[in-house]
């Protein structure tokens, strides 16, 4: 791809062109066209893609802010469900994390403890498990994890469409979730879609990105450019050079197998919830869709080699997966120094990814795309301030998420194979990580440990995997005549009756989303 200078652009945001299409691509045109295409701001959205060059899915579970992205694209959640082949998830269980004994499995859910916003459960819970060790933290301190047990969904079909009772994600097949955006973004939104390959870049005096030339001969000229070009970075990695970082002494994760299992039968249960079970050298993923599961081994290559850990995926789906072909797929894991250069911001796995345990590209994501859209700079005097702004915020995000990420491996208590041994080793833990679990050891852990405005993983979040973990807490003795206690027995008292009531109504995940794709969802 040859860059060519001869160009002087200043002036008003008028034209934003993508670059990539897959989820990313078009999640990015769509929330930028959803929000200033239609308006008074007169703004263009041109997205160009590459017919030759195969698009990566990212990811096949979500978070719950995939709602509200959906939402504001103007997508139902009818139509998503029925196009994606989705199913709903409300968290992920981890199995085999904690020491690898029988039994062992906790669940990180969507949901937050119960009374959040007026009580922290967690000390609480430390005297509760000395009466009661067998009950989880997860099922003691809110009612999902029940749901997730059942097999049960997180709302009925009388509720309207991205409501429910319970928090709730999707699994998707992100390929046909590219296209349902696709679809939506060039029919109702009114994006440009240009199908090229991108050859070349002209660039302006001030070292912006004038234009793209095309190998059809033509060019596309832009005011802001979104790299969504996936590993190949075209943009942000081979235009601006903007160095890599890499956090493979941390996660250590560099590979993965994908295989696509056919239900048994038609009619076979659809688990509301990520299965991530930990094997000899990484874990595999389980998630349900509608018409399949999708599988994967994430593995270290300094651990197992890319045949052994084949049959290991093999076995765990057993001989369902004699007939099936596996999908091999290299990590590098890490994320650019920086993702916003000049008037050039890189979204998706041009700007980085990690190992899936939490779900978090499509999250990253929609977040960029989030800062990107409600802040859109009006003219490029003020993009050299959404730029800073942009990459201080996403850095912290991506430092925040890898800490997270290591949580799970740092605390294990399995020490069979190298491959935990490691992980579990001091100078594989940031010292963020370390201080923090020095912390809370004594004190759990609260709001006040996240100065973020907007943490992507904040405090109920690392009490599911502190104590699902079985991470040993001196938390001092509570009296049961303070106030808190006082609010804490309150909540745990209505938890019962939550559980009761929910499990009592919520239908079996399979035959809320039958329903659905037969009668659909109140449209809102």
């Amino acid at each position: 791809m040859e860059t060519q200078q001869g160009e002087t652009r200043t002036g008003a945001i008028r034209t934003i062109v993508v670059v990539g299409g897959g989820s990313a691509g078009w999640i990015a045109a769509a929330r930028l066209a959803a929000r200033h295409a239609r308006g008074t701001d007169d703004i263009v959205v041109k997205l160009v893609e590459s017919s030759t060059v195969p698009t990566i899915g990212v990811g096949e579970g979500t978070w719950p802010t995939m709602r509200n992205t959906l939402a504001k694209i103007g997508i139902g959640e009818t139509d998503f469900l029925r196009s994606c082949d989705a199913a709903f998830k409300q968290g992920a269980q981890f199995v085999g994390w904690k020491d690898g004994s029988p039994g062992d499995a906790y669940y990180h859910p969507l949901n937050p403890p119960a009374g959040a916003s007026e009580v922290n459960l967690s000390p609480h819970w430390q005297h509760f498990a000395g009466a009661a060790p067998d009950r989880a933290f997860a099922d003691w301190a809110d009612f999902q994890a029940a749901l997730c047990d059942a097999g049960l969904a997180p709302k009925t079909i009388t509720a309207p469409e991205y409501g429910g009772v319970a928090n709730y994600a999707y699994h998707l097949d992100a390929g046909k979730f590219a296209t349902l955006l696709r679809d939506h973004a060039v029919g109702r939104l009114g994006v440009e879609h240009i199908v090229a390959d991108v050859t070349g870049v002209t660039m302006a005096d001030n070292g912006d990105i004038a234009r793209l030339e095309l190998a059809n001969g033509g060019s596309v000229a832009g005011d802001l450019f979104v790299d969504c070009t996936g590993f190949a970075a075209l943009l942000i990695g081979k235009v601006y050079d903007v160095p890599f970082r890499s956090c493979r002494d941390v996660l250590f994760a560099d590979r993965a197998i994908a295989m696509q299992v056919p239900y048994a039968e038609e009619d076979a249960p659809i688990t509301s919830h990520t299965v991530s079970t930990a094997q000899d050298a990484g874990w595999i993923w389980d998630i349900g869709l509608w018409a399949r599961r999708g599988t994967g081994y994430v593995y270290s290559s300094a651990h197992i080699d890319d045949d052994a850990a084949e049959a290991a995926l093999r076995a765990y789906v057993g001989p369902a997966a004699e007939p099936l072909s596996a999908r091999r797929i290299t990590i590098e894991a890490g994320h650019r120094e920086r993702f916003w250069q000049n008037n050039c911001v890189a979204v998706g796995l041009s700007a980085g990814f990690l190992e899936p345990l939490e779900a978090s590209a499509l999250m990253l994501i929609e977040a960029s795309m989030d800062a990107i859209a409600d802040r859109l700079p009006r003219n490029r005097a003020a993009m050299d301030t959404a730029a800073r702004q942009f990459n201080e915020s996403f850095t912290h995000h991506w430092a925040r998420i890898i800490e997270f990420l290591k949580l799970h491996y740092a605390i294990t208590k399995r020490v069979d194979t190298a491959f935990w041994r490691d992980n579990a080793a001091a100078s594989s833990i940031p010292d963020s990580l370390k201080e923090r679990l020095a912390l809370w050891r004594e004190h759990p852990p609260a709001p006040q440990d996240f100065a973020h405005a907007r943490e992507v993983f904040s405090w109920p979040s690392y009490q599911y995997v502190l104590h699902g973990m079985g991470f040993e807490t001196h938390y001092p003795p509570i009296a049961a005549t303070t106030p808190d206690a006082a609010i804490a027995r309150r909540w745990t008292g209505r938890i019962e009756r939550m559980r009761a009531d929910a499990v009592a109504q919520m239908p079996r995940n399979r035959d809320l989303l039958r329903a659905i794709r037969e009668h659909g969802l109140q449209a809102v």
